[in-house]
C-alpha cells in the first residue's frame, strides 16, 4: 500500500507521517514544490514517480482572513485543486481522501451537523472548501470528503500554538468565548485516517460504503475560550511559563474580515457507524499537543 499525502508542510500531513504503518506501507508526503495541486501536469508528474494505491489531499488555503481579500487564490488552490486530484484519482482508479471543513455551514443550527445538513457557507473560505467537495464528489465516485474542525496540533500555524506564544508575551489574551465547535487533534485525525486507509484496503468488496461525506472531529465540543483556558491549564501544569490571562469576548468585539460561524459542531456518529471509528476527546489532544510542545523531540 503507496499512500500520497498532499500539503507536505502542514499540520496534517506532518502529523500522518508520523503514525506507524502495517508492515509494507509506504507513506510519501509532497509538498508544493514537488506537486502543486493547481497544476494538472505537476499532478501527473507526481503521481506517476510515486505510483499511488490512495491519495489524502491535505493541500489547502487555511487563512481564512486573507481568503476574504484573496478570493481567487483560496478558490484555485481548495476548489481547482480538489478538482484536478480527484480527476487524477478517477484516471488511475485509486480512492481519493479530500479534507474539508466545519465551516461549509453557517452555525444557525443549534445543534450539530450531519453530512446530510445543507452546507450554508458564511466566508470566502467555507465558499471555496464547499467548491472542493462537490467538485470531488461529482468527479470521481470513489472519493471520501472528511470534514473536520478546529485542527489544532504540536506542528504548523494554529490556535493551540498561537496562544502558547502568547501567552508568554502577554498579561491578557481576548479570546472568543460565544463560537462553539469541535477541536480537533490532528495526531488523532491522522491515526484515524490511516485506520480508515486499512480498513478500506482489507474490506475492498465493502468500497461503496466507504465513499461520500464523513464527520471526523474531536470528542465533546468548546468555545474557543474554553480551548484557550485548556490550553495555557495544561501548559502550567507541565512548567510552562505563561502567565497570561485569558478573557472572554464576544465576536462583536474582534475586527475580523471573515464572518464565522456561531455554532459549527460536528456529528461524528456516521464515521463510527461505517468504519467503526471514532476520535478522542479535545481535551485529550490539547494535553498530548502540548507535551510535545513543551518537550520537542529531538
Amino acid at each position: 500500500m503507496r499512500i500520497l499525502v498532499t500539503g507536505r508542510s502542514g499540520q496534517l500531513a506532518r502529523a500522518l507521517v508520523e503514525v506507524p504503518l502495517p508492515s509494507g506501507w509506504r507513506m510519501v508526503a509532497l509538498g508544493r514544490r514537488e506537486m502543486d495541486v493547481t497544476m494538472p501536469d505537476r499532478i501527473r508528474g507526481g503521481m506517476e514517480r510515486i505510483g499511488p494505491d490512495i491519495v489524502v489531499n491535505t493541500a489547502a488555503w487555511t487563512d481564512v482572513e486573507r481568503a476574504e481579500e484573496e478570493r481567487e487564490e483560496a478558490l484555485a488552490l481548495n476548489r481547482d485543486g480538489a478538482a484536478y486530484l480527484a480527476e487524477a484519482c478517477k484516471r488511475r482508479g485509486i480512492p481519493l481522501i479530500h479534507i474539508s471543513t466545519d465551516y461549509v455551514f453557517d452555525g444557525r443550527k443549534g445543534a450539530a451537523y450531519v453530512e446530510d445538513d445543507r452546507p450554508h457557507p458564511l466566508n470566502v473560505y467555507g465558499h471555496s472548501k464547499l467548491a472542493g467537495e462537490q467538485a470531488v464528489m461529482a468527479i470521481w465516485e470513489r472519493s471520501i470528503v472528511l470534514r473536520t474542525a478546529w485542527l489544532f496540533g504540536p506542528y504548523g500555524r494554529n490556535f493551540l500554538r498561537r496562544i502558547l506564544k502568547l501567552a508568554q508575551e502577554r498579561k491578557m489574551l481576548p479570546v472568543v468565548a460565544d463560537q462553539r465547535g469541535s477541536p480537533t487533534c490532528a495526531l488523532h485525525l491522522a491515526e484515524v485516517i490511516v485506520e480508515m486507509i486499512r480498513r478500506m484496503a482489507e474490506e475492498r468488496a465493502a468500497s461503496r460504503r466507504f465513499q461520500g461525506i464523513f464527520h471526523a472531529a474531536g470528542g465533546g465540543d468548546a468555545s474557543w475560550h474554553d480551548l484557550a483556558v485548556e490550553v495555557l491549564r495544561v501548559a502550567r501544569r507541565l512548567g510552562m511559563s505563561v502567565t497570561a490571562q485569558v478573557v472572554p469576548v464576544r465576536t462583536e468585539e474582534r475586527s475580523a474580515r471573515a464572518v464565522r460561524p456561531a455554532d459549527s459542531r460536528l456529528d461524528s456518529s456516521r464515521l463510527q457507524e461505517v468504519f467503526g471509528l471514532r476520535l478522542p476527546c479535545w481535551r485529550e489532544g490539547v494535553s498530548i499537543s502540548v507535551q510535545r510542545v513543551s518537550r520537542p523531540e529531538k
